[in-house]
């Protein structure tokens, strides 16, 4: 068996695993914290609704779409001066979690819109017939209603960026992603590449476990 492994060295795999879940974590965090309130403001915002503002709308709608449609391998080396900006570099995780809430913000922010409109109106009507704030609509009608949509965007985009942070590691990210391409890819250690691509997989299969779980409990109340 351990033929099979002969080119593994299970610290650098600790490691890079160690690095994986501080990206997905602190990117998914900022992601959830900027995407959120930008997810409201398009509801918000959008045709129908409560604040409707088409051009407000339409120049969201502009730079969301933009930034989805720009391929993340790409986004990771135009914001390099960004990055270095930010955190004074480019490389390790601190470099690669800029782009990848940068990455990921407008994704979430359209689904978060998506659970949104999700909800029925009559539960807005009659929280605004009550004489009801725009925040205490939001949070007290539009957010518990939409939980389990929230959730199950915020399940989706913690895979995607998964995926994202292999891509990181294309320009030294750092994590699994940095390690299958360094050994595994440019130096033909096909046990590293089926070690890592094998901790991705499980890593996305506990994250989407954890996400339907949490929708089904959700979806109860």
């Amino acid at each position: 068996m351990s033929e099979l492994f002969t080119n593994i060295d299970w610290y650098d795999i600790w490691i890079a695993t160690l690095d994986t879940l501080l990206m997905l974590g602190g990117s998914l965090l900022f992601t959830v914290l900027f995407g959120l309130p930008l997810g409201i403001l398009l509801f918000l915002t959008g045709p129908r609704q409560m604040f409707q503002r088409n051009g407000l709308y339409a120049v969201l709608s502009l730079i969301v779409n933009a930034l989805r449609s720009l391929p993340f391998i790409i986004l990771l080396i135009v914001m390099i001066p960004v990055t270095k900006l930010i955190t004074g570099t480019s490389l390790g995780v601190a470099g690669a979690i800029p782009p990848l809430v940068v990455g990921a913000t407008p994704f979430f922010a359209r689904l978060v819109e998506t659970a949104l409109r999700e909800v029925d109106r009559g539960i807005i009507e009659a929280t605004q017939s009550m004489g009801a704030t725009t925040a205490q609509i939001i949070t007290r009608a539009l957010l518990p209603e939409a939980r389990p949509g929230i959730i199950a965007a915020i399940t989706v985009i913690a895979i995607t960026l998964v995926s994202y942070t292999a891509m990181a590691g294309v320009v030294g990210g750092g994590g699994l992603g940095d390690l299958a391409i360094r050994y595994g890819y440019q130096r033909f250690q096909t046990d590293v590449m089926v070690v890592t691509v094998v901790l991705l997989l499980v890593l996305v299969q506990i994250l989407q476990s954890i996400g339907d779980r949490l929708v089904v409990h959700y979806s109860r109340k």
